[in-house]
């Protein structure tokens, strides 16, 4: 089973750590090494960087770094720093830019009251694994529900917005919920997805189905499903972590589709329930109560998704590494721990905003 992975980062002033309108200039710049894997996004103090599908893990490890690199270069050439966090820790000095393009204009018309503030950008890490079509990526976003609220948990790295603390381990996940079409996938067939999807384009609800911004999608350009729910790190092995279960997961359940036996029955409340808790808490004190699991420690619910991906990832030949990465994630804490720490240093939010520089570009 192949894998890919998507990347938005933000763009901050090396001296005040604010987003930065340069967005199509760094794109261009990095786009003469990396072609259309460089990308702008929805606002011009993004971009994006995209991997090609690669069945090894190692493979994919480093082609994001090299990604990585070359755009936090290109950035530099601009007077940026590339940040990797599902929000900005400080606030632009004026309203986001929207990106040029018939697309996103249309969208920032249509939701202006979600475009127009200082609080809507959110940066995510997108996740998609090798499927043989809309079937087979519909069925394995039906079974794999139930793991996806550990996985944004994993991935929290968002604990501020304008300029304070939220209170919360994955803000992005608060502010993103605002859109519409984002949120768990129904449990949906492929004649009922196509349904769906055409209601939901014809009465407006959505401008088309690229807005189908579902926690579990499949892609309607290429064979993947898609996962969406995670913040973009700036630490590259919470990524291969996140990446490495997300396709163990896939293909251990594979063998569940193919026999016919139904996905977890799992009410949409409790399921809502457990994403809030993810974003609220991360890898702090959360639980699977609203799973019906019964409460229990943090690190133990993040082993789970773990445990029941050991047969694909013991096929991939990726057990070992998942292993080793979540038990360092066990003993350094997620994303919203560290960009939590780095400001209790000093106080200063430009440091944790420089922490997440160096370590997005560490990698």
């Amino acid at each position: 089973m192949t894998m890919g992975v998507e990347e938005e980062f933000f763009l901050v002033d090396r001296r005040t750590g604010t987003p930065m309108d340069r967005g199509p200039r760094v794109v261009k710049a990095a786009g003469r090494v990396l072609g259309e894997q460089a990308q702008t996004e929805f606002y011009e103090a993004q971009v994006e960087v995209c991997t090609r599908p690669t069945p090894n893990l190692a493979v994919l490890r480093s082609e994001l770094a090299l990604l990585r690199k070359v755009m936090a270069e290109a950035a530099a050439g601009e007077g940026c720093l590339l940040v990797a966090t599902g929000m900005p820790a400080i606030p632009p000095g004026r309203p986001p830019a929207v990106t040029p393009g018939e697309r996103y204009e249309r969208m920032a018309h249509r939701w202006s009251s979600l475009v127009g503030g200082y609080d809507g950008m959110v940066c995510g890490c997108h996740i998609h694994v090798g499927v043989t079509g809309h079937a087979q990526a519909l069925a394995l976003a039906n079974h794999m529900r139930p793991w996806l609220p550990t996985l944004q948990a994993i991935a929290a790295n968002s604990p501020f917005s304008l300029g304070r603390d939220t209170g919360w381990a994955s803000h992005r996940s608060v502010e993103w919920a605002r859109w519409p079409g984002v949120g768990p996938a129904p449990v949906l067939d492929s004649s009922g997805y196509e349904r769906l999807a055409d209601h939901l384009v014809r009465t407006g609800t959505l401008l088309d189905r690229g807005m189908i911004y579902w926690h579990a999608r499949p892609s309607e350009h290429v064979p993947t499903l898609e996962i969406r729910v995670c913040d973009v790190n700036a630490d590259l092995d919470v990524v291969v972590l996140l990446t490495a279960l997300v396709r163990g997961l896939a293909t251990s359940l594979l063998p569940d589709i193919g026999s016919g036996r139904p996905p977890p029955d799992v009410p949409d409340r409790r399921l809502h329930a457990a994403h809030a808790l993810a974003a609220h808490r991360g890898l702090t004190d959360m639980s699977d109560e609203h799973l019906g699991r019964g409460q229990v420690p943090a690190m133990l619910t993040a082993q789970m998704p773990l445990e029941r991906a050991v047969p694909g990832l013991a096929a991939a030949g990726d057990l070992d590494i998942a292993s080793e990465l979540l038990d360092r994630l066990r003993h350094s804490g997620g994303g919203a721990e560290r960009q939590r720490a780095a400001r209790q240093r000093r106080g200063r939010l430009t440091d944790v905003v420089r922490d997440l520089a160096r370590h997005t570009a560490a990698a």
